[in-house]
């Protein structure tokens, strides 16, 4: 008899240093719900025509192509590249890898965007590693969308590498300093900062969502698998709420 195993498939970007290991260690102890990895090169997020390039199509699907060989049950693009691309870009993106893998697909902008409206955020505040331009596009881009973003700070970081290696204590700093502002809930808008592990207490300390892409991606990808979300409760508040 077969294990009815959920297999969750992550197309993950090449300097990312932490998706991989805080995916893995939300998901110890969550019986038959495994995460599998498949990368394409990125190294730098920024404006310019060669950083805009590495997020193209054609360098991403042959990613899902490999992810759905281990015949897992919903892939994941875990970055957050459409919310300075455009939604648009993910939405096409999402649609070509079930076109050709048979697979239903989400991405971290995506997921991101789902939470803040599964739990009815009306002030929500994004905490990035970015450069400034790149922090203005996205407030654009999200605004686009029907969520404005309420207030934001950003580390003006432009190689991806280092954003994994800023500190949780300077990601919770950000965070408090948006909910000082009056925000109710926060994106920690980066599958490369590691902000999962804060999101529980955080959420505790300042009755707000705290909402980090790496644990959103998960929540959403696990949903499209159909697995149970409530086994990911003790990670925070978007484990409890399904998408609207």
């Amino acid at each position: 008899m077969s294990i009815q195993r959920k297999r969750l498939g992550m197309i993950t970007p090449s300097s990312n240093s932490v998706l991989e290991p805080v995916t893995s260690a939300m998901l110890h102890g969550v019986a038959d719900v495994t995460a599998h990895f498949s990368r394409f090169r990125v190294t730098e997020i920024a404006l310019d025509a060669a950083a805009l390039g590495q997020f193209d199509a054609s360098v991403m699907l042959p990613a899902s192509d490999l992810l759905a060989d281990a015949k897992v049950d919903a892939i994941a693009w875990n970055g957050t590249s459409a919310s300075w691309l455009g939604i648009d870009r993910d939405r096409s993106l999402c649609e070509a890898i079930t076109a050709r893998t048979g697979v239903p697909a989400t991405t971290s902008t995506l997921a991101c965007m789902d939470a803040a409206r599964a739990l009815g955020a009306r002030r929500v505040a994004l905490v990035s590693p970015y450069t400034e331009d790149v922090q203005r596009r996205i407030d654009h881009v999200w605004a686009g969308e029907g969520i404005v973003p309420y207030a934001e700070r950003h580390l003006g970081l432009r190689d991806n590498f280092s954003f994994g290696e800023v500190a949780p204590a300077d990601i919770a700093d950000m965070i408090r300093a948006v909910a000082a502002q009056g925000a109710d809930a926060v994106v920690i808008l980066c599958t490369n900062l590691d902000g999962a592990a804060l999101a529980a207490s955080l959420e505790r300390e300042l009755d707000i969502a705290v909402l980090d892409s790496v644990a959103v991606t998960l929540w959403r990808t696990l949903g499209l698998a159909g697995g149970d979300i409530a086994a990911l409760a003790s990670w925070g508040r978007i484990f409890k709420a399904s998408v609207k």
